[in-house]
């Protein structure tokens, strides 16, 4: 069974502590410190529309996209899963935002012009298990950059889940919704298995069981920063994701801001 798809429907429910807010407003003054897009829609010159335009790789159910969409920003998302997607939507008929969504795997990714800004954010990119992938991600990324445009996202760490998360179970149960969420760490392979089961309630009494199982990649800091230097693009910030400061040996997700740097106009 692939993820994201009877889970989309309580994602938002169990997402809610996810600071989306917070995520917003770095990845709005990381585009002001380092790059070109500005929030401003509409635009009549060709170019400026397109400098404009802000990507959200792994888009999800659009939470974060629509925050951008407030923030003023032209926005595009992007994810693999249609059930996600189909929630997004629906958000977005309801608040008006002229977002533009694609069904997408990002390993084939494919827009119709440049873009000045890419973010990814919730880990999106551990979903990709291979280096060889996560490098032709990138190499897409920075072929779909503006001149000058930015790459914005952050990912979990080796030391989260072999030391964190991994090999544990964690439970929850809510009135409406609970689940039980299993990891199993591959030491070797650095892959974390979650199989997550899910009871949500369809009656009064009665409940609905599914299971879907994820695997997500642990990465370093220097791996990640190889890949990206090797994509052709500059890492001009890198930091720990949870406190903002210099990422450590214990840091559990780290977020990193790579630019483009070959394009001339």
């Amino acid at each position: 069974m692939g993820v994201y798809q009877d889970f989309a429907e309580v994602y938002d429910e169990l997402m809610d502590d996810t600071p989306y807010e917070q995520w917003r407003d770095r990845i709005d003054s990381l585009i002001q410190k380092y790059g070109v897009s500005k929030p401003e829609r509409d635009v009549e010159k060709p170019l400026e529309s397109e400098r404009n335009l802000v990507v959200d790789l792994g888009c999800g159910t659009g939470t974060l996209a629509e925050l951008m969409y407030e923030k003023g920003y032209d926005v595009i998302g992007v994810d693999a899963s249609e059930a996600m997607l189909n929630i997004a939507m629906g958000k977005k008929e309801k608040s008006g935002a002229e977002i533009l969504y694609l069904l997408q795997d990002m390993r084939e990714l494919e827009l119709y012009s440049t873009v000045g800004t890419v973010y990814s954010a919730c880990d999106s990119l551990n979903y990709i298990l291979e280096e060889e992938e996560l490098l032709a991600v990138f190499r897409l990324v920075e072929n779909y950059l503006f001149p000058g445009g930015i790459f914005i996202f952050d990912f979990n760490t080796v030391y989260k889940y072999r030391e964190v998360i991994g090999n544990t179970t964690i439970a929850e149960n809510r009135d409406d919704c609970s689940f039980i969420w299993e990891n199993i760490y591959d030491v070797e392979e650095e892959i974390n298995e979650y199989d997550l089961t899910l009871f949500v309630r369809e009656e009064e009494e009665k409940f609905r069981k599914f299971t879907e199982t994820h695997l997500q990649r642990g990465y370093t800091a220097r791996q990640m920063t190889e890949l990206v230097e090797k994509a052709g693009m500059s890492v001009v910030e890198i930091r720990d994701a949870e406190t903002g400061e210099e990422i450590t040996k214990k840091s559990e997700r780290i977020y990193l801001v790579a630019k483009e740097q070959g394009k001339k106009l």
